[in-house]
């Protein structure tokens, strides 16, 4: 550990000093590809529509909670990226992209100075700026109303600086995952594991260490239904993130002269109307109630499950990835209520579990006809296309190291900042919301009681 921390302060250290030996003005990458301007306005516009997710986010999770917390909703999912701004330009950008270290981690590229004062590099920083803020804010939801802000402003800090960037190194930025000897290594196209998984886990591991709200289980330990205080907040939020799920995947191909883009289009929309019809239809068979909620998260899930594998399948495996995730995502629901956990959204069922069944999907349904974006790249074969147990078995390796890191790491935040001041708020304050306890600005003044 010593040796690490010589060696990336020698790193930092190193780049001290201002360094023009890229391209900061973007005049030679002009000069060596004239067609560049296409591919930086597509990732840039993709991008744009990653970081308007963050306002779907915001609206699915307050809708689905109560009014007394929609103001601690709408400043934690703010604040989550706020903090990853900077934090990942600081730490986060190097841990994941930077010069890599034995395959564990990247050590250069700190603060954006030096030889990443380059368009290209500021290019991929704010696609992964975005992407980092999207493992922040699932968790939101998971944690939501109970949840202290400054606990909250902690974890997002943990996330973009540490867990996220790590991990991706691992996928997406050279290291060890993505070099391993069966198929072509782990693959996560556009980031069922690297975003979601990570985000669920850590969300998972946040409700546990809290507890769950009060109300939510009767004395017979049996879950009772809070309903959230605006169905329409919470299907605008799902269509805000289905919408910026069309930037999410087909931006992944880093380059608008992918034509790929129009197959992993199409494949996120079915994946994301499968998930959804089969949510519904699961839940309307129990209850006999066509359940509006339940069909979004199964919207969300088949968006989720369908993020690692969207380039590499076609149409018909979209289909039946986003059915499952449907599947998943209900049954996941009704599991970890009866085991005790709160999760007001639905934010580790729809993310972590589906995140992982999109992981494994590509080791099954990867057609052979696609690569990872360049020429060079070998192209991804699944189970059923002939590719051999090979991709299905790097796919659940990493989808098994995603969990345990994000999970492992996440109880340990949770877990120290709970040890140190106390994660959770005092139950006077839960009771009245955290809306004028925490912040003194109801979402709805003119509505306002304390039993909302």
């Amino acid at each position: 550990m010593r040796k690490i921390v010589l060696l990336l302060l020698a790193a930092m250290l190193g780049e001290t000093a201002l360094c023009f030996a890229q391209d900061p003005a973007g005049a030679a990458t002009l000069a060596a590809n004239a067609s560049a301007p296409i591919d930086y306005v597509w990732v840039l516009i993709c991008g744009f529509l990653v970081f308007f997710m963050q306002a779907g986010f915001a609206m699915v999770e307050t809708g689905f909670c109560r009014a007394k917390n929609a103001t601690n909703l709408m400043a934690k999912n703010t604040i989550d990226f706020v903090v990853a701004s900077l934090v990942f330009m600081v730490f986060g950008f190097a841990f994941m992209m930077g010069t890599d270290f034995k395959g564990l981690i990247g050590i250069s590229g700190w603060f954006l100075r030096g030889d990443n004062y380059d368009v290209g590099r500021y290019l991929l920083f704010f696609w992964q700026l975005v992407f980092a803020g999207t493992a922040a804010t699932i968790v939101s939801g998971a944690v939501a109303e109970r949840l202290k802000f400054k606990a909250y402003f902690l974890y997002s800090l943990a996330v973009t600086a540490i867990i996220y960037p790590i991990y991706g190194h691992w996928v997406w930025g050279g290291g060890w995952l993505s070099k391993l000897p069966f198929g072509a290594g782990h693959v996560d196209f556009a980031g069922s594991g690297v975003v979601h998984t990570i985000g669920g886990f850590v969300g998972l591991a946040g409700t546990i260490v809290l507890g769950p709200r009060f109300g939510k289980f009767g004395k017979d330990g049996k879950p009772k239904a809070i309903p959230g205080h605006s169905i329409v907040l919470a299907t605008l939020g799902t269509f805000i993130l289905w919408f910026g799920w069309f930037g999410f995947n087909p931006g992944s191909t880093f380059s608008a002269h992918q034509l790929r883009i129009a197959v992993i289009a199409v494949n996120t929309n079915l994946a994301a109307a499968a998930g959804a019809a089969v949510a519904i239809l699961l839940v309307f068979a129990k209850t006999k109630k066509w359940d509006v909620g339940m069909m979004l998260n199964g919207c969300l899930a088949g968006l989720v499950a369908v993020t690692a594998p969207c380039a590499w399948i076609e149409a018909w495996a979209a289909v039946v990835i986003g059915a499952v995730a449907g599947l998943l995502v209900v049954l996941s629901i009704y599991f970890w209520e009866n085991v005790g956990v709160d999760d007001p959204v639905g934010a580790v069922s729809v993310h972590g579990i589906n995140g992982i069944w999109g992981l494994l999907s590509v080791g099954l349904f990867a057609d052979g006809t696609y690569g990872l974006c360049t020429s060079e790249a070998p192209l991804v074969k699944g189970l059923f296309y002939g590719g051999g147990a090979g991709q299905l078995a790097a796919q659940a390796i990493g989808a098994a190291v995603c969990a345990c890191w994000a999970f492992g790491l996440g109880f340990i935040v949770f877990k120290l900042m709970d040890k140190y001041f106390g994660i959770r708020v005092s139950p006077h304050e839960e009771i009245k919301g955290l809306d004028l306890q925490e912040h003194g600005t109801p979402a709805y003044p003119n509505f306002y009681t304390f039993n909302n």
